[in-house]
């Protein structure tokens, strides 16, 4: 262990059985709380406007911390830093897109956001993926998915098979 890095199969009590107590300062590192979302159908959107992704699906939610019926955010009780990713699928239904972006919010405002313009304006559907490193205080701090499509007439829609949202504590 001169490196400070310790290697074993199994551990043990003195007596070969039992629990074992780890001591004051050491830190054990947990993925936790963790969940991910989806939608379960298609989200009617107003054109050219940033709008919260409902994923009202959960995929797993480990600490019951991301509320799927009302607020659609994740408010983790652990501070720490959390990986937290997303992705929003535009889809302009009969006409074409010209801009769609997915954006992480955190408190009600924008900490990442990743955008997608077309060019050539010949396309009917985007997904955008965003990713983010946040400090999260554990007790009041909550993150949403925000998703934006600016198509050529008519209202947007999220679409379900690729629109997601999920984050995993990474650390204190």
């Amino acid at each position: 262990m001169a490196d400070g890095t310790l290697k074993v199969g199994t551990i043990t009590n003195s007596a070969g059985s039992g629990n074992i107590t780890i001591g004051s300062g050491v830190t054990l590192l947990s993925s936790v709380p963790a969940f991910e979302a989806s939608l379960s159908s298609e989200q009617t959107v107003s054109d050219a406007s940033n709008t919260k992704a409902q994923c009202n699906i959960e995929n797993f939610d480990t600490d019951g911390a991301y509320d799927n019926s009302t607020n659609y955010r994740f408010t983790p009780q652990v501070a720490g830093k959390y990986y937290v990713y997303g992705s929003v699928a535009a889809n302009a239904t009969s006409n074409y897109l010209q801009h769609s972006k997915s954006l992480i919010y955190k408190n009600g405002s924008t900490v990442k956001e990743s955008r997608l313009y077309n060019s050539d304006g010949h396309h009917m559907a985007n997904t955008v993926p965003v990713v983010a490193i946040v400090d999260m205080n554990g007790s009041t701090d909550y993150l949403e998915l925000y998703g934006f499509a600016d198509n050529t007439a008519g209202s947007p829609v999220f679409q379900a098979t690729h629109t997601y949202f999920g984050a995993y504590r990474i650390g204190a």
